[in-house]
């Protein structure tokens, strides 16, 4: 195998060195996961913890790219413009790669960087090279499927759902696929190991010499977190000997990166920096949905014009409101959606017909139309409660209330659907 020299950089997480001079961000555009670890519990809206699955926000690749540009502004030494989750970038592939290329085309001086589990990274390889991403972090917990069944709950590889050691298999075939193809490329690639102890921590050493021999430059054994809601919640933490141990015997293979902060899925700044409440607040103004003057009705699909209550891939027609200029939420009119049956097309063309509204409001859809809607400029959002809840509040404050949202392109339906049958086409 080919050795490459790289070229650490002002990369502050492979780089000690610039760690305190050189900051970098993390655009959270990234809330679907395909692995479900034992230690691991997502928030989307939390700004009381400093651990990797958290973010007070999630943008669209527009909003993304909105964004950097205010914190720029604000933070001119960041050299490094990343997607960390707080899913896994590669289980929402359309919004990473779109703020990637957003990203480089408005700031072709700065570093790309992505960290992911390596489920689903391995068709994007070729794009991300041609990108200029020059660093991705991929985490490896286990090279055995018996320890790896210890440490994952479920692994979602394409329409399938696997468990036990045939998931982690699934896992491991494909973190394998993605070292030696992102090697290949001549990527830098770095290995987060999540030390768990009883499970893996006499194991890592084996990551380590496994993941080396297929191209990886640094390792970074990060202690598991005790996090409430995980499965592990209850497990100890690693102590600091157990920890030491750990990488005297993964340094035998790989070098170790021993700075990590487990930062945020919004981190901004230097490493080991929290967010300051003016990043918060940056952040939550970019998330937000608002009309503007070719823009200025929502679409609710409902039954009734009271609750926003039907599924979109089952509305026949979707209700358009408007905000008064006293202030009231007004219905303009009632209008049809494209019939069913034409996939992405039918998504397009309801993008088209409802090109003066900024939102859309349903209480279900599937991945398709959040994509296809969102790229087209009308951002989909699911809830459940009354239409004023809804569109009244978002065109009030460019948000719906957080106790209403459910998880958008998550359809649920299943056998229980009650369209015509051909799903959300």
């Amino acid at each position: 195998m080919t050795e490459h020299q790289f070229d650490f950089g002002n990369h502050p997480c492979f780089n000690a060195a610039v760690r305190h001079s050189t900051g970098r961000i993390h655009l959270p555009v990234a809330p679907k996961c395909n692995v479900q670890c034992n230690f691991c519990n997502r928030k989307y809206d939390c700004v009381n913890e400093t651990r990797p699955g958290v973010t007070s926000s999630v943008l669209s690749p527009a909003q993304a790219l909105a964004y950097l540009d205010k914190v720029l502004q604000k933070v001119p030494n960041i050299s490094v413009v990343g997607i960390a989750g707080p899913g896994d970038p590669f289980a929402n592939p359309d919004e990473t790669m779109e703020t990637l290329e957003r990203v480089g085309a408005a700031y072709p001086e700065k570093i790309l960087c992505l960290a992911s589990n390596g489920l689903n990274i391995a068709p994007y390889v070729d794009r991300i090279r041609k990108l200029n991403v020059s660093h991705v972090t991929l985490t490896v917990n286990a090279v055995s499927p018996e320890i790896g069944a210890q440490i994952y709950s479920w692994v979602r590889s394409g329409p399938h759902v696997y468990r036990g050691a045939e998931g982690a298999e699934v896992l491991l075939e494909n973190q394998t696929a993605a070292i030696k193809a992102l090697h290949d490329a001549g990527i830098l690639i770095k290995i987060n190991t999540v030390v768990i102890p009883g499970i893996n921590d006499a194991h890592a050493g084996e990551v380590a010499r496994y993941c080396k021999n297929l191209g990886a430059v640094i390792q970074n054994c990060i202690p598991m977190m005790c996090v409430e809601g995980s499965s592990f919640e209850g497990r100890l933490s690693p102590s600091p000997e157990n920890m030491a141990d750990v990488r005297k015997a993964c340094t035998v293979h790989l070098e170790q990166m021993c700075h990590c902060a487990r930062c945020r899925a919004d981190a901004v700044g230097l490493i080991g920096e929290e967010n300051n409440a003016e990043i918060v607040r940056m952040l939550d103004d970019a998330s937000k949905v608002s009309p503007t003057d070719e823009r200025p009705y929502v679409a609710v699909a409902s039954r009734d014009g009271l609750f926003v209550n039907q599924h979109l891939g089952e509305a026949s027609e979707l209700w358009i409101y408007r905000m008064t200029a006293g202030g009231t939420l007004e219905l303009v009119t009632e209008r049809p959606t494209p019939v069913p049956g034409a996939g992405d097309e039918r998504w397009k063309a309801l993008a088209s017909c409802f090109s003066d509204c900024f939102a859309l409001l349903c209480s279900g859809c599937g991945e398709a139309p959040v994509r296809v809607l969102n790229k087209e400029g009308l951002s989909v959002i699911v809830m459940e409660g009354l239409v004023e809840e809804g569109a009244g509040f978002l065109i009030r404050t460019g948000k719906v209330p957080e106790i209403c949202r459910k998880p958008a392109g998550v359809c649920g339906m299943g056998k229980g659907c009650g369209g015509t049958g051909a799903g959300c086409q």
